[in-house]
């Protein structure tokens, strides 16, 4: 029986992560150097450790840096923020406020557009929901691979099996034992473009809901896009959030239709917002390159000098 989870698919691959530092496609080490092949180590092998935060805080310096190499911008939609909406949920439903109370499980769910994800998880999670601890599933062959991934919350299921669900679900519930815990998920299970609505989702985000009495679930929508710079844009929205005390009886297939509703929905909203191409509906998070840089940008800069004229890198309005 295949119970997949809804783990970071495209992490294997991220040679920004790789454990010694060696990008995917690098030279094999000599073979007496090799490690003895072992089953992968997933989460029933192995407590899932809290990363160390002096580790945590190095990793979110050095990736603020490689984010402004490779974005213009990454922004979120100020509708909906998630400030805003846990403010105003917390009024109506009389729960706490997750980035005030420690104790409530918070839960993150996005579509999976491509290899960036989970470095902009990891991101998102830093600026937006401090201080709360990040921690994502992830293939555990993919783990095996790239150790470091430990060190930063995430842990190892094994995709596709009944005991890999099974282990899903024990990790995550003592995960929400923890104080400031917050479970991040892909349940589309796939890379799939951010227009494509049609596949249903993982089933274990539905079931991590139904073993919880409380906390809070947050659908996310992200898309990459490229407007008038040589970078792309990294857009963001928070869907509707929702209180589980709202809920309290709610089974599995009922959650399934309303998660997978919320996601769709919010997709649809980022959509018209990145065709829009206007950067007033978004909070600015990290200012990246502008400009096209190197000879051609050089020669900008001289003709500026030359007419007098103040030297704009950017290309465009948007993000300035």
């Amino acid at each position: 029986m295949k119970q997949p989870t809804g783990s970071f698919s495209g992490s294997s691959t991220n040679p920004t992560l790789a454990a010694d530092g060696e990008r995917s496609g690098s030279a094999a080490r000599p073979a007496s150097r090799k490690r003895r092949a072992g089953p992968p180590k997933t989460s029933d092998s192995i407590a899932v450790p809290p990363p160390a935060a002096w580790f945590q805080n190095g990793f979110q310096r050095f990736l603020e840096r490689y984010l402004r190499r490779h974005f213009h911008a990454i922004a979120i939609a100020r509708e909906g923020h998630p400030r805003d909406q846990f403010a105003a949920l917390s009024r109506q439903t009389g729960e706490t406020n997750p980035l005030q109370d420690p104790d409530l499980p918070m839960l993150v769910y996005s579509n999976h557009p491509g290899w960036w994800d989970p470095l902009i998880a990891q991101f998102a999670n830093h600026r937006l929901f401090m201080p709360r601890q990040f921690y994502a599933p992830i293939d555990a062959e993919a783990l095996q691979q790239y150790r470091v991934f430990e060190k930063l919350g995430f842990f190892g299921v094994e995709p596709h099996t009944s005991r890999g669900a099974a282990s899903f679900l024990r990790v995550t519930s003592e995960l929400f034992q923890r104080p400031h815990t917050a479970l991040w998920m892909t349940p589309e299970g796939r890379f799939a473009d951010p227009r494509d609505h049609e596949a249903e989702l993982m089933p274990g985000l539905a079931h991590v809901c139904t073993r919880l009495t409380s906390g809070w679930i947050v659908p996310m929508a992200l898309e990459y896009v490229f407007w008038e710079e040589r970078l792309p844009e990294c857009l963001m929205k928070v869907g509707e959030c929702v209180s589980l005390k709202e809920y309290p009886d709610r089974d599995k297939a009922a959650w399934a239709a309303d998660l997978q509703h919320r996601l769709r929905q919010v997709q649809s909203q980022l959509s018209r917002l990145a065709i829009a191409r206007r950067s007033e509906p978004f909070e600015n998070l990290l200012q990246g390159k502008q400009g096209a840089r190197g000879v051609y940008d050089m020669a900008r800069r001289v003709k500026s000098l030359v007419t007098g004229r103040r030297f704009q890198a950017a290309h465009g309005d948007q993000f300035r």
